[in-house]
């Protein structure tokens, strides 16, 4: 198994990326080795967590690639730290698009795995490319409206109407040309933070890379709740597994349990914890890893086409 580093444009934007080299031709076929394409979530960068799945995949055969959406970590993009959800899916597809480029890898046994925001993103993009052979949604975000109305139950109506005021001057910021108006990523409860849920802040920053940063443009409080990428669900027609923390204070767990429902293809698994316990070092990683490797493998390890 190998890293090395691995560009690509996207609409005219330089993107980061790693990719790891499967250990083995264990999963090899006439037209190369199967490929996952791994995607942070909301406002995180690729090393905060996400080394440990894709060392886990390059152990079992998978080529993996892992970047950094416009605007975060080591890819270009201005102005920084906005959470942009169009520009975020076209990366990802220039991901896939690079990935399917590589040498050694079969450009039909591309799969796309991601967490959090971008479990939610998987939604879209397995929706929308019907040549993706498999798909991974961990902890998924698959509906904004629900996780922001969780919010408010939790933090009050007094720190919404905090948040929707950082978030307006932002936006004012952007029509002007001005530089972004920054809220924490991570904060605790009852602060103006993306995400508030207990724990999250402790979490996120103890598993935090060199390039993360724990600020966010604010104009993305006013755009949670229309981000809803589970009303996708039925149109995935390629395997899809679905791990959902049945205790996740940040992505509403009942939310993921409906759009599986509605995915053809659906594998679902239940962990009993939080949002963040799937991660390396947590308690349920290695569960959660484990199915990860087996489900990819049974779905990639033949050539496209193959009985």
């Amino acid at each position: 198994m190998s890293r090395r580093d691995l560009e690509m444009t996207s609409h005219g934007v330089r993107v980061a990326a790693w990719h790891y080299r499967a250990g083995s031709d264990d999963l090899r076929g006439d037209a190369g080795r199967p490929c996952v394409v791994l995607a942070h979530g909301f406002g995180a960068t690729r090393d905060t967590g996400l080394a440990g799945f894709a060392e886990r995949f390059a152990a079992a055969g998978l080529d993996a690639v892992v970047f950094d959406y416009r605007g975060f970590g080591d890819s270009d993009g201005s102005p920084r730290q906005v959470v942009d959800v169009a520009g975020q899916l076209d990366d990802y597809r220039a991901a896939i698009d690079a990935a399917r480029r590589l040498p050694d890898v079969d450009p039909d046994r591309v799969a796309v795995w991601g967490v959090s925001f971008a479990g939610g993103h998987v939604f879209v993009l397995a929706a929308g490319d019907p040549r993706l052979a498999a798909a991974v949604a961990l902890t998924p975000a698959t509906d904004g409206r629900a996780a922001v109305l969780e919010a408010l139950r939790r933090d009050g109506i007094g720190t919404s109407l905090r948040a929707t005021a950082l978030a307006l001057r932002d936006a004012v910021a952007a029509v002007r040309g001005r530089e972004p108006v920054l809220a924490p990523l991570a904060g605790e409860p009852g602060t103006v933070a993306a995400l508030t849920a207990p724990g999250a802040y402790r979490e996120y920053t103890s598993m935090a890379g060199p390039s993360w940063r724990n600020e966010v443009a604010a104009r993305a409080f006013l755009r949670l709740a229309t981000v809803r990428p589970g009303r996708r669900a039925a149109d995935v027609t390629c395997p899809l597994l679905v791990q959902i923390a049945d205790l996740d204070r940040t992505a509403p767990p009942a939310s993921a349990t409906a759009a599986a429902a509605r995915a053809p293809r659906a594998e679902v698994r239940h962990y009993p914890c939080d949002h963040f316990d799937v991660y390396p070092g947590q308690p349920w990683h290695e569960a959660a890893a484990a199915h990860q490797v087996a489900f990819l493998t049974r779905h990639l390890s033949r050539p496209a086409g193959a009985p």
